[in-house]
């Protein structure tokens, strides 16, 4: 289905402030633990070799911790094979999960965010994210006793960071080992892989049954361990609509859309943070803007390509303009379209929010040139018209 024509202009563009440099990110500390460290062996090896161990110096002591993490893994995953997994075998998924979809950057955190307030709903933690492989036998130390490794506040903006906190389940399905776009953001200066997992383009019925068997793996534990109805939120879900839907039947979508002049510059913002925090290259900023057009590009190309397939209490689409301009309302829309549980049930602590958390966020600002800006109203045309955004 088609979302409906906006009869509303959209929301004030980006402010003309020249954007941060890296040292004004949020911090974050040497000891805290980067994606990789979640990894198993095999994976970790994969991964190093096929970027032909071209690791930067400056960050060899990294590629030392992970290698020295890499088998604690193993390990713990051996314990959670053996206490688990004869029940993960056995498991079912409470209900069909919830899809957030949406570019970087749309909104699709703070959705999230809010969704996880609703005690009805269970979304994957940082910790379940990073950890896919033993989470069940695990998370409740690093909850317990391991809170000060991580940061109070995400590197590239103002939400909050911690264990416990949503987190997209892409880092899990890429420290699984399925083929993720994701895996660039260690090695930024090489060719960036599995694009094609993002419009889901020349992928094989075999390739695709392997990786929604890496998906339905990770959402087992999430469910077992919750007993709730699991909500997902990556971007990268955004242009693989068709197979989750296919792998998922029943499964509710909610897409979130947010005007391209904001959108591009926050997400080259972005990469840009995950690069200097995670990468084991120096990385190169130049080729950040082709690759944002690109994956924004192949994104919409298989979301567009398959939505329409969908029924209207299958998916919802919003505009970020209206999720922070009355973010209580816009969920209520959301519980209505997609026919959830009761909103009233949730109502109150969603304002409770609204009325005091919510008017203490700041959203960054952001500069774009005019140049930069014609660029992207050629290349997303679509989208800019599609979604009321001219």
């Amino acid at each position: 289905m088609q979302p409906p024509r906006p009869t509303h202009p959209t929301g004030a563009s980006a402010a003309e402030k020249p954007p941060k440099q890296a040292a004004e990110y949020h911090p974050y500390p040497f000891y805290s633990p980067r994606f990789w460290h979640g990894m198993r062996t095999g994976t970790w090896w994969r991964l190093l070799a096929e970027n032909r161990w071209r690791a930067h110096p400056s960050r060899w002591a990294m590629v030392g911790t992970v290698s020295m993490a890499a088998p604690f893994n193993d390990s713990l995953w051996l314990l959670q094979q053996a206490l688990y997994g004869r029940r993960l075998r056995n498991a079912e998924l409470v209900a069909p999960p919830l899809f957030i979809l949406g570019h970087w950057r749309s909104g699709t955190t703070l959705l999230h965010e809010l969704v996880n307030k609703d005690p009805r709903l269970g979304c994957p933690s940082t910790y379940q994210c990073f950890a896919p492989h033993h989470f069940l036998v695990s998370e409740w130390f690093f909850r317990t006793f391991a809170s000060w490794l991580l940061p109070s506040k995400r590197p590239m903006d103002n939400m909050e960071a911690g264990w416990d906190r949503p987190q997209e389940d892409e880092f899990a399905l890429m420290n699984l080992g399925a083929p993720s776009p994701y895996r660039r953001i260690a090695f930024p200066n090489n060719p960036p892989p599995d694009l094609q997992y993002l419009d889901w383009t020349d992928i094989d019925p075999q390739q695709e049954q392997q990786w929604v068997d890496y998906l339905r793996r990770f959402l087992l534990a999430v469910s077992y361990r919750s007993e709730r109805r699991v909500v997902l939120k990556s971007p990268t879900h955004t242009g693989r609509i068709g197979v989750l839907s296919r792998a998922f039947p029943g499964a509710k979508f909610l897409h979130i859309t947010r005007d391209p002049r904001s959108l591009f510059p926050s997400t080259c913002r972005l990469w840009q943070s995950l690069d200097q925090v995670q990468a084991f290259q120096v990385p190169d900023p130049e080729p950040l803007e082709a690759y944002v057009i690109e994956c924004f590009r192949r994104m919409y190309t298989g979301f567009h390509r398959d939505v329409d397939a969908l029924s209207s209490d299958q998916i919802v689409h919003v505009r970020y303009e209206d999720l922070v301009a009355d973010p209580v309302a816009t969920l209520e829309h959301i519980y209505d379209a997609l026919q959830l549980d009761d909103f009233a049930a949730v109502r109150p602590e969603l304002q409770a929010w609204a009325d005091n958390q919510h008017r203490e966020y700041k959203t960054n600002r952001h500069h774009l040139p005019a140049e930069t800006e014609a660029r992207i109203k050629t290349e997303w045309a679509d989208y800019f018209e599609r979604y009321g955004y001219l």
